[in-house]
């Protein structure tokens, strides 16, 4: 295949992946066809065995990529500021009501748990979701050291990121109800309890009063 194919090949492949983590996000791998992955990234889904061995593999590598997405965002410092302030950051942005209303651009270990769950043990989205999870970890492990919390450990941001997706899970299936909101605003103020400000200005619970 010449160069410029492959290199086109490979676009058309990461587009599809993008398109997909969001799609799955949304609504759950079993609700997305091969015809909605690849009509949502502009291409038609007779290559789609070109890319992908099948829609296991397709929906594997888009968890994948969808968790790959939220540790680029934990690990980017807050606009105007250094390293710092990185975990306040993606810790209120985690615990908010965009978040909650954009599954399709969020957390993967949200979105994705009740998917993984219902997988059977060798099954690639349930590998996929697990090495994510690790990872996702192993991010907060590092935002923790980086923003000076040389008490965070494996254990407290286990509990911390149970905490987190509980809530964002929760507030999701109450969404409509302020029960959703009062998830939020309580989790959010709990986790944030170590910080006098949010990286807004705001206070923790995210009224600035």
């Amino acid at each position: 295949m010449p160069r410029a194919s492959r290199a086109e090949a490979e676009r058309h492949r990461e587009q599809v992946i993008a398109a997909t983590a969001k799609l799955v996000r949304t609504h759950g791998a079993d609700k997305v066809s091969v015809p909605q992955a690849m009509a949502a990234a502009g291409l038609t889904h007779g290559g789609f065995y070109r890319h992908f061995a099948s829609k296991d593999d397709l929906v594997a590598q888009a968890c994948s990529a969808a968790f790959a997405e939220r540790l680029a965002d934990m690990e980017k410092p807050p606009e105007g500021e250094d390293t710092s302030g990185a975990r306040a950051a993606f810790l209120a942005a985690y615990l908010s009501a965009p978040h909650r209303d954009n599954p399709g651009l969020g957390c993967a270990a949200a979105a994705l748990a009740v998917d993984a769950a219902h997988a059977e043990p060798g099954d690639p989205l349930k590998g996929a979701y697990i090495e994510g999870v690790r990872k996702l970890i192993g991010g907060m492990e590092r935002n923790a050291r980086t923003s000076g919390d040389t008490a965070a450990d494996e254990e407290s941001v286990l509990v911390e990121l149970s905490t987190m997706v509980g809530a964002l899970v929760l507030s999701r299936a109450c969404a409509g109800d302020d029960l959703s909101d009062r998830v939020l605003t309580a989790v959010r103020d709990h986790v944030l309890a170590a910080y006098e400000h949010t990286p807004d200005g705001k206070d923790a619970s995210g009224t600035g009063e």
